[in-house]
């Protein structure tokens, strides 16, 4: 046993001097002068907004640029109006064209290396300079690009980046797109021996509790006029900070070539990546010459298997798994497209809290923040290319630069992406237009090839309408992809499994109202692997395809009708504030039992108008009951609930009991006249009251209650506080009918970055100090500065007390 002891304690030394010698080797390549492989390049850029000539020239006058750091999109912070030319599919924002500069020194120390720039999202047509030289056009606003500064660079002096982006062409999207640098820009510096850019690929071909394979691949340039004799080292380490595997090859690699290394390691006992349990771990690629690391990269990736078939659906790591998903675009609400960490982050928190455990990037790849989270916080993506092809949806949308460009998007988007344990699915397409033409066949298979050059495990689908009943002449089609993906046409299922037995489908899009319907279908079919809601967030543009309107207004979604002051979709299940309506909080209990029981009430409406719906609207619900004007008349309650039954007090008066299962599909709905006072829904089980909630009739708005998801962010420039305020009466109740005007004041090293309240109809602009509450809610965005201390947000309006809230900014 001491031998045993000994020898324990003599291999844990060892590896840590093991570790402690990598993290030597690797400091010392990138420590001296300051260099690291891969700098954030955000801060201190200028911007104009128009259009400028000469403005790429080194000595150009920027004295009157607004100063401003990355990420950025300008047309959220201007004011919608029916005249902007985005028209109601972006929402009615400007648009444009706009200028961004920013000088830096390029160290003589650089000159040994080679000096990248990588752009993650510019929207759109991006042209980029460099000391008054292009490097190249970028049309697609979606994928990442990067240029080779080396050549053009004046070392030891000044340099001028120049970037011109134009989004003035419209309508080029149907939805909003927002405009400018809105994702990260970074400066790449690697030795000329060096891993290429996305060139590393992880995969898991054998997974299993006991053991798993880890195969790396990992693509080697050599940017040198000679031969290089060098060693690729891959070491995995668990996220303990714990070596869990390692390997090495010896290459010999040609003078300005590039060289594919496979390396196969085994991980013992892994822990295995699934939304519940995301375990990510991480392989650190070592480029080595005599001994010297010339290059060293970091990759996340997760351990977990994918399975896709007929007979048993979906598998994740060997268990099926039906999806809950919802389909989201790129925006965050009053940021904008502005693709902050943080605001990538908390999007897929408030799926997290939502119950899904699925999102599709429609229609275009997401920021890689948002994928982060996602593999950090355990959602499962599809992950989108394109809204169109050949044929356009608009006159200026994808379809000009698509048979120019399709293969470098394409190719971006799965080099980026495909280490990433959350994303589960390609999508290749939304509703192309040519789908009924053999051509879209030709199209489907080019696409399908060029992802499997890449990516040979994830499937392929893409998201297909039928405007008719047939779906039998999609059959060609939809046996190109791997997943046949179907938008709001899942009843037609079972008939088409009869018809072709090997089918996997998903539910691509799906009307929110339908729901249980559609949640049915994926549990009782083996083949249907799951259904993803048109939307999971509400979002900026499409406008009022979510709405309900009286009768008696503009019917319908109105496609090619002005519908301003409405801005804004209306059809997700977490409204523009992260507020979850009554239908996220339904959809949940379908497909998960963390919660059982949800109380909320219809809308009523005036005599003798109606409440009207659109496609995709589902009846207005509120948790509320305070409805002045309609005392004594009769009110639908609704109670979803996964006990068998559920009951339903007035004042502590039973109104009646009712049952709530599969059935009647998991909801009760009560008519109750309308007075002031509370209500009670109980669920019910063996005749036993179980759990409670209440809904209590609120008085006149009397506090200000501000509540921060963060009270401390870091001092980076970029973090972010979400503050919301409520209106409450003077016992804490929030009163849903309060519409105050709310002022803002900032004092500290901190910024307003946006002001919104969720109501679509609200023309003030998300940018500022002021904004109305709607139905007594409103949210305030803080974002950190460069400086630590104290941020301090003051609310006020007139008729109620100040309130304000701390957050602190710190270095940590």
């Amino acid at each position: 046993m001491d031998n045993l002891d000994s020898y324990k304690k003599n291999q844990f030394a060892k590896q840590i001097v093991f570790v402690f010698i990598l993290f030597l080797s690797s400091f010392s390549a990138y420590a001296k002068n300051g260099m690291e492989r891969k700098q954030l390049f955000d801060n201190d850029w200028k911007f104009i907004l128009r259009d400028v000539s000469d403005a790429k020239a080194n000595d150009f006058n920027v004295a009157l640029w607004r100063r401003l750091d990355l990420p950025h999109d300008w047309s959220i912070e201007g004011r919608v109006n029916p005249k902007n030319p985005t028209k109601g599919a972006g929402g009615y924002f400007p648009a444009g064209i706009g200028w961004y500069r920013k000088t830096f020194q390029a160290p003589d120390a650089w000159k040994a290396e080679k000096i990248a720039i990588y752009f993650e999202g510019v929207y759109m047509n991006s042209e980029v300079f460099i000391n008054g030289k292009s490097l190249g056009v970028h049309p697609y606003g979606y994928t990442s690009f990067s240029y080779d500064l080396t050549p053009y660079l004046n070392f030891g002096k000044e340099n001028v980046i120049a970037v011109r982006v134009d989004n003035s062409q419209h309508v080029n999207s149907r939805w909003y797109s927002g405009s400018g640098i809105y994702r990260h820009v970074w400066m790449m510096v690697t030795n000329p021996v060096h891993v290429a850019q996305w060139g590393t690929a992880i995969t898991t071909p054998v997974v299993s509790p006991k053991k798993a394979t880890v195969e790396v691949k990992t693509l080697v340039k050599n940017e040198t006029s000679s031969t290089q004799s060098i060693v690729v080292k891959a070491i995995l380490w668990n996220n303990s900070s714990k070596i869990v595997g390692n390997g090495q090859v010896k290459v010999e690699l040609l003078a300005n070539s590039e060289k594919e290394i496979t390396q196969a390691i085994n991980v013992s006992n892994p822990l295995l990546w699934t939304p519940e349990t995301p375990y990510l771990y991480q392989a650190q690629i070592q480029v080595l010459k005599d001994k010297k690391v010339l290059d060293d990269t970091k990759t996340n990736f997760g351990i977990r298997s994918i399975k896709f078939t007929a007979e048993n659906g979906f598998q994740l790591n060997g268990e099926t798994m039906k999806i809950n998903g919802g389909c989201v675009h790129h925006e965050n609400g009053c940021l904008g497209s502005a693709a902050f960490d943080r605001a990538e982050k908390r999007k897929i928190e408030l799926l997290k809290a939502g119950g899904f455990n699925a999102v599709r990037t429609s229609h275009n790849p997401p920021s890689e923040a948002f994928l982060d989270a996602c593999d950090r916080l355990g959602l499962l993506v599809m992950d989108e290319s394109f809204d169109c092809w050949k044929v356009g949806k608009n006159n200026n949308d994808y379809s000009k630069y698509f048979n120019q460009w399709w293969q470098r998007d394409l190719d971006a988007m799965v080099l980026r992406d495909r280490n990433h344990p959350s994303v589960f699915m390609w999508s290749i397409g939304n509703e192309i237009p040519e789908r009924g033409d053999h051509s879209a066949i030709e199209t489907a298979k080019m696409l399908s090839c060029e992802i499997k050059k890449i990516d040979t495990v994830r499937p392929i689908t893409s998201a297909i309408v039928n405007n008719g009943k047939d779906w039998s002449k999609f059959d060609t089609l939809m046996a190109v992809h791997d997943v046949a993906g179907y938008n709001y046409n899942l009843w037609s299922a079972p008939d088409d499994h009869k018809r072709v037995l090997s089918r996997i489908i998903v539910h691509t899009e799906s009307y929110p109202k339908d729901a249980f319907t559609n949640w049915k279908l994926v549990q009782e079919n083996n083949y249907v692997i799951g259904d993803f809601v048109w939307t999971a967030i509400d979002y900026l543009g499409e406008a009022g395809i979510g709405r309900t309107y009286y009768s008696g207004e503009t019917p319908g979604e109105n496609w090619d009708n002005d519908m301003f002051p409405i801005h804004a979709a209306y059809c997700g299940d977490i409204d523009l504030i992260g507020w979850r309506k009554p239908i996220s909080h339904y959809r949940s209990m379908l497909y998960n039992d963390n919660e059982k029981l949800y109380m909320a009430v219809r809308e009523p409406a005036p005599e003798p108008l109606e409440i009207k719906e659109t496609w995709w609207s589902v009846y207005p619900t509120w948790e509320s009951w305070t409805w002045p004007g309609f005392e004594g008349k009769t009110i639908q309650v609704e109670v979803y609930s996964k006990y068998p039954k559920v009951r339903l007090y007035q004042d502590n008066k039973l109104i009646g009991e009712q049952a709530t299962a599969r059935d009647q599909q998991f909801k009760a709905t009560f008519a109750v006249p309308y007075s002031i006072g509370q209500l009670k829904a109980v669920g019910v089980e063996n005749g036993k009251e179980m759990e409670s909630t209440i809904l209590q009739t609120a008085g006149d708005a009397a506090k200000i209650k501000l509540t921060a998801d963060r009270k401390e962010i870091l001092a980076n420039g970029q973090d972010l506080s979400y503050i919301t305020v409520e209106i409450t009466d003077k016992d804490g109740i929030i009163q849903p009918n309060a519409a105050n005007r709310l002022q803002f004041k900032i004092d500290g090293p901190g910024v307003i970055a946006g002001v919104d309240n969720a109501n679509i109809k609200d023309t003030d602009s998300y940018v500022g100090n002021s904004r109305k509450a709607w139905k007594g809610r409103a949210l305030v965005v803080i974002k950190s500065m460069h400086d630590v201390g104290e941020i301090k947000l003051s609310v006020t309006s007139n008729g109620l007390e100040e309130r304000s809230i701390i957050v602190k900014s710190t270095q940590k």
